[in-house]
């Protein structure tokens, strides 16, 4: 992403800043994934929407006004030493060249810098809670410029939380992010699509997850935005079921729900279809209702509805669905009033989606749904989950799961669906099994 859109970003949140502020943004910190093995870093999705930094071990400063330059960023220095072992640090020079920091400090030296920073700043912008260990170190650092209020050094007088800001500003996607997320999109689309030709009985579960990851790295999408779910038969009714290692059975369903990461940005597609290839008239019946369903749903996903509505609409026919089945027994308004579905469909009809699959951004303002504005990207992937071994169920009906998921951009004429994978019926039946 060209530099100059983190720069619009960093003075959009200084400008609501003011002057006399300070907003302090630290990374990530380093996970251990075992003994002396580390996890894969990942930046901190806000510390990267500004920065566009994403090495570990950083610390960003946005100071406006200051004279020496607004943004200050903490990074490692280089250390051929360390390179050799780990590869290229950007360094003091990269971070002012590249990532175009004003100012740029060894992170060795954060204690010893940060407190002149704060001091005479009226206000700090932060978010606490999410890193603990770095709240101690900013309750000390206050405290150090308190012991320096008999020199004239004041304190500052409020702490706002940084979060509640940023999160506003990454709801509403500029132009780039949109085209970023496409791609993003894109490559996780042809993986299904993979693995829906790759699929049949017979083969394992992980077998199929390897497909697409196969698809997500060869596209340059080196990380998955969260776990794939591959669950076949009756593990789709298992809404998270990350296991993977059961064989797929002839007659079966195998449900998908993954998604690539691309610059830090997500996909997530979730899509149900045969292990043979050919749907059973009970799986097309439950199939036809949720893809029905989702179409309602998207279509509601326009400036100006609230967050709630295309939930609302999802609701509707898939009670309406489930009664003309036989699952359910009742006049659809009554059912849905008593949430009679929430036996089969208990999760919400989407999230919002960005640079977390479970994107930033309330969802409510005070008490009220959001309205939903050009810009904002969600996920619409409604669901039927008829759960095996319930007596009251009749028995053909059991073990279908089907979820049907896709990424909306609300567009400023109506909804725009940003992903593309095969989930016509007709489409489907011709894909799966075709691979060599």
């Amino acid at each position: 992403m060209n530099p100059k859109e983190f720069a619009r970003r960093r003075k959009r949140l200084m400008d609501v800043m003011g002057e006399q502020s300070i907003a302090i943004i630290p990374t990530a910190p380093v996970r251990q994934r075992n003994r002396d093995v580390e996890h894969t870093f990942r930046p901190d999705s806000d510390f990267y929407y500004l920065t566009g930094f994403p090495e570990p071990e950083s610390v960003a400063a946005l100071v406006p006004g200051r004279e020496q330059g607004e943004f200050v960023l903490f990074c490692r220095e280089r250390d051929p030493e360390m390179e050799q072992w780990n590869g290229a640090r950007a360094g003091l020079e990269g971070a002012c060249d590249t990532y175009q920091a004003d100012d740029a400090f060894p992170i060795s030296d954060l204690d010893d810098i940060l407190p002149g920073l704060l001091e005479n700043r009226a206000t700090v912008y932060y978010a606490m809670g999410y890193y603990p260990e770095f709240d101690q170190r900013m309750i000390r650092w206050v405290n150090r410029v308190r012991q320096r209020a008999r020199a004239g050094k004041s304190v500052p007088a409020e702490f706002v939380a940084l979060d509640q800001i940023v999160h506003d500003m990454r709801l509403v996607k500029s132009p780039a992010e949109v085209r970023t997320m496409k791609q993003a999109m894109a490559i996780t689309a042809r993986a299904h699509e993979r693995a829906m030709r790759a699929c049949r009985p017979g083969k394992m579960e992980y077998e199929i997850e390897a497909e697409l990851l196969y698809e997500f790295y060869r596209g340059g999408g080196r990380d998955c935005a969260y776990p794939p779910i591959v669950a076949g038969g009756a593990n789709a009714c298992v809404l998270h079921y990350v296991t993977n290692r059961d064989a797929l059975k002839d007659g079966d369903l195998l449900l998908i729900d993954a998604g690539a990461e691309l610059d830090c940005y997500a996909a997530d597609i979730t899509r149900t279809f045969p292990v043979n290839g050919k749907f059973t008239r009970e799986q097309r019946a439950v199939y036809d209702i949720v893809l029905d369903a989702q179409e309602a749903a998207i279509d509601k996903v326009r400036p100006g509805n609230h967050w709630n509505e295309p939930h609302e609409a999802a609701v509707k026919v898939l009670t309406a669905g489930l009664a003309h089945l036989g699952l359910l027994k009742g006049r659809t308004r009554t059912l849905v009033s008593q949430e009679k579905y929430r036996k089969f469909y208990m999760h919400r009809t989407g999230h919002w989606l960005g640079m977390d699959v479970h994107d930033v951004g309330d969802y409510r303002i005070d008490g009220e749904w959001r309205v939903l504005e050009p810009g904002m990207v969600l996920t619409v992937e409604p669901g039927l989950y008829i759960s095996p071994g319930d007596r009251k169920t009749p028995k053909r009906w059991q073990g279908i799961g089907i979820r049907i998921e896709d990424d909306v951009l609300v567009g400023k004429d109506g909804p725009v669906v940003l992903t593309d994978a095969p989930k016509a019926v007709d489409d489907i039946e011709a894909i799966v099994g075709s691979g060599s």
